[in-house]
């Protein structure tokens, strides 16, 4: 064993107590935390993170707070909704130390007194909401949350930074009636789209209706604007035919009514046999009429084109009108000569 003697423990004695005084005297702040220093225990000033000199046993630090932003969970708790419905939400919420003195000094238990406060504070405000704005407006509920415990917490010295709702439960009875209400409003709109696509395709066949009305119109109109026009036309020709013969007969021409007569005698005779009702035709005039009848019509066409049938014979010595030739006498109807 060494023998030490009053001044070797005296010396050991110095160095030891330097040694406290040492650690008594520089202290080290870590990154992202600030100590409070108290003198007597009065706080006095804030150790910000590195090195620092406190005296020695007369300062001492008091509390070391976290001043990076920190996440606290808000348990789940139960909601009455303003029209009585019953609801679990939670949350979580971001605050950061901004003042540590006011932090440390101001309220006991900082995590315990921020978490209550938003508690109470969702209670309040999800409480005076209905369910159905309560689910679909979360986003106003986070900015009503995080104004109303920031203004709280100011006093102590933190900043709320954000509040987020994780999760709204209603009662599965609830849940189940939203979901009959929500297939119903499907049911609805797709019932309404159905009427509305019934109602657009009546429309586009109301549409094409009267298009192919307004088309078989015009058609119409314009066939019957043609047969019209026809119609003036033949009248026009008949109109002509007719100032002819007038004029023949006026000369003194008795040939040509004859001719005109026999040509309309015939016409009748040809429709008389068209019809599809006449089996037995029944004629008030004797066959050697129409015999001579045909035979006056021969005659007119000899003299017309021909004595021989083949062309005319010679060349009329006046002009003359260009469809109309003098035709031969014809025996009056219902004699029998030939």
């Amino acid at each position: 064993m060494l023998d030490l003697t009053g001044f070797d423990i005296f010396v050991i004695g110095i160095v030891i107590l330097a040694i406290l005084l040492l650690f008594a005297l520089v202290k080290t702040v870590p990154q992202g935390y600030c100590y409070t220093v108290e003198r007597f225990g009065k706080y006095t000033r804030t150790l910000q993170p590195g090195l620092n000199i406190l005296t020695p046993f007369i300062e001492r630090i008091g509390a070391r707070m976290n001043v990076m932003e920190q996440v606290l969970h808000i348990p789940t708790q139960e909601v009455i909704t303003k029209d009585n419905a019953s609801v679990s939400a939670d949350a979580v919420a971001f605050y950061q130390v901004l003042n540590p003195a006011q932090a440390a000094y101001q309220v006991t238990n900082l995590e315990v007194a921020v978490q209550n406060l938003t508690m109470t504070n969702i209670r309040s405000v999800m409480g005076s909401m209905d369910l159905d704005e309560l689910l679909s407006n979360r986003d106003i509920i986070n900015d009503r949350l995080l104004r109303v415990v920031d203004e709280a917490v100011q006093p102590w010295g933190i900043k709320v930074t954000r509040i987020e709702i994780k999760d709204i439960q209603p009662p599965a009875d609830l849940v189940a009636s939203m979901g009959r209400q929500m297939k119903a409003e499907r049911e609805k709109r797709a019932q309404i789209l159905e009427a509305e696509g019934a109602r657009n395709a009546q429309i586009l066949r109301a549409e094409g209706a009267k298009q192919a009305a307004v088309l078989q119109a015009e058609g119409e109109r314009e066939a019957a604007f043609r047969d019209a026009e026809a119609r003036e036309r033949l009248a026009e020709a008949e109109a002509r035919a007719t100032q002819v013969v007038s004029e023949a007969i006026a000369v003194g021409d008795v040939q040509a009514i004859n001719y005109f007569v026999a040509q309309k005698y015939t016409e009748a005779l040809v429709e008389i046999g068209k019809a599809n009702n006449s089996k037995i035709v029944l004629m008030p005039l004797e066959a050697s009429s129409l015999i001579g009848s045909l035979s006056g019509i021969g005659a007119i066409a000899k003299e017309v084109f021909g004595g021989d049938g083949n062309g005319p014979t010679s060349t009329p010595s006046a002009p003359r009108q260009p469809t109309i030739r003098r035709p031969p006498t014809v025996p009056p109807f219902g004699s029998t000569e030939s």
